[in-house]
């Protein structure tokens, strides 16, 4: 297994100063935001890719992950919580496309900078989005993508989220069967599992061989708070156990978008406590 950080935390300073932080804190691999003020979708140009892939060559970085799961860029005017907005299953048609534009422009970024994968939610069920009725959306907004990623050959990982409308892994795992869709998977964020009450040992089990990338953080109890690796209480024992069982050879990655006032300690003390107990 290899250890990433993701830009999330860094979004006070620009992505390549991001890298660069990232790496001096001992990472081999990075995860980008893809959104401002990283790699907002609309904005990725040529300008942009030419200078990810040189800072990405000069600082020997692999990228972990391409992080599409928000779109904090896409609002003027944002609604109280516009975290999953617009969404695969928005009630609203108009943010549905915009959605899927956003994310053939995500796929096409990881394609050019090297990415094997890039990670996305479902959304909520908002008001006009059942979940009876999401289901079937789902399956229509996931299918061109899915096509899109095939064409670029890049891996989708479904984000679990406590309260959208995908947030269980056996959820997952049902659509995975369903689609059978190779390149149709998961982001496994294990934190967001232990909020949820699963137990992590069977989260991985179940999900093994489609887990494109881990999002790893400690938590306070049960409370959705992303921590410093070792500065939670979280088990970290059973995790790594499992890993070791499924022989899961991608990318950790250390999410902390709660520490962007001082990113820098925090990705150099996760490296700490993650390079002595996951080497």
């Amino acid at each position: 297994m290899k250890l990433a950080f993701s830009t999330n935390a860094y979004t006070r300073f620009p992505l390549t100063q991001a890298l660069e932080g990232i790496k001096s804190a001992g990472f081999d691999g990075v995860e980008i935001l893809a959104d401002k003020p990283h790699a907002y979708p609309d904005d990725i140009d040529d300008a942009l890719i030419k200078d990810v892939n040189r800072t990405l060559s000069r600082l020997d970085l692999k990228v972990s992950n391409i992080n599409a799961n928000c779109s904090f860029g896409y609002w003027k005017d944002a609604p109280g919580e516009p975290y999953f907005e617009p969404s695969l299953i928005s009630p609203n048609p108009k943010h549905r496309e915009d959605r899927t534009r956003m994310i053939f422009k995500t796929l096409d970024f990881a394609k050019q900078i090297g990415a094997r994968n890039i990670s996305i939610t479902s959304g909520r069920c908002l008001g006009g989005m059942p979940p009876d009725a999401a289901i079937k959306q789902f399956r229509e907004s996931i299918l061109p993508v899915l096509d899109r990623a095939d064409q670029v050959g890049v891996d989708v990982g479904i984000e679990l989220e406590p309260g959208l409308y995908l947030e269980y892994a056996t959820e997952l795992r049902e659509w995975i069967d369903r689609l059978k869709h190779p390149r149709f998977g998961a982001n496994l964020d294990v934190g967001h599992s232990h909020v949820l009450g699963e137990n992590i040992a069977e989260v991985v089990d179940q999900l093994a061989g489609r887990i494109w990338n881990l999002h790893i953080e400690d938590l306070p109890g049960r409370k959705h708070y992303h921590m410093i690796p070792g500065e939670g209480n979280y088990d970290w024992k059973p995790l790594h156990r499992a890993l070791i069982d499924i022989e899961y050879d991608r990318f950790a990655t250390v999410e902390l978008y709660t520490h962007t006032q001082d990113p820098q300690t925090a990705a150099n003390k996760s490296f700490e406590f993650l390079n002595k107990h996951f080497a």
